[in-house]
């Protein structure tokens, strides 16, 4: 029988047993398990520090049966600014619910970013800025991330930045195309160039149950 702890959180899933019965004790981990991340609440227990940070909301008309019904389309990133990040959009009819349910969702999109010093210029072993250029695309924005020397900042638009501080990114180049005006498609070009950078480091078996999970 699962048992609930301290804060009344009872697991519904393998990976959230692990975690309350102390066999999984970081994020890291938890990702190298191959897991299905399905519990907001594993984030909570093992990355108590999270912030977010909300970079869109935008009020969305629907014409219905009964009328028309407006809600609120939320977009936010969360992060601890040490090497995790995570994405996501919602809607509600409150704004306060739209950020709330994008905030659970980003717990559940959360990744380990491929921090290191990846420009000619730093000596190996740093985490200030990317191993290697990293390259993401939503709708019709793709953005491109590149190593920087230490100390150079982040040359990047503002919603950029704000995901790259989140996930603990100080150095970077980066560039933009398309219709970088629309926030929602910047971000999650971001966050997916962030991604696809993570993905290629994770380990071969933990990539084959991940690949079985989503089946």
């Amino acid at each position: 029988m699962s048992q609930r702890n301290s804060n009344g959180w009872e697991p519904r899933t393998r990976l959230g047993r692990m975690v309350q019965d102390g066999d999984v004790t970081s994020m890291k981990q938890a990702l190298e398990t191959g897991l299905p991340l399905k519990e907001p609440e594993i984030v909570d227990q093992l990355l108590p520090g999270l912030e977010d940070e909300v970079l869109d909301i935008n009020m969305v008309q629907r014409m219905t049966d009964s009328g028309r019904r407006v809600k609120f389309r939320c977009v936010v990133a969360i992060g601890n600014r040490d090497g995790f990040l995570g994405y996501a959009e919602a809607r509600d009819d409150q704004v306060g619910s739209a950020i709330q349910k994008a905030i659970d969702v980003a717990k559940l999109n959360i990744i380990e970013v491929d921090r290191g010093s990846g420009s000619w210029e730093d000596s190996a072993g740093g985490v200030n800025s990317l191993t290697r250029k990293a390259e993401g695309k939503a709708g019709s924005v793709t953005v491109e991330i590149m190593p920087a020397p230490q100390g150079l900042g982040l040359a990047a638009a503002e919603t950029v930045r704000n995901i790259l501080e989140l996930a603990g990114v100080q150095d970077a180049w980066t560039r933009s195309n398309g219709n970088t005006r629309t926030t929602v498609n910047l971000a999650k070009a971001t966050y997916n160039a962030l991604k696809n950078a993570s993905q290629s480091r994770t380990p071969r078996r933990a990539r084959e149950k991940q690949q079985e999970a989503s089946d």
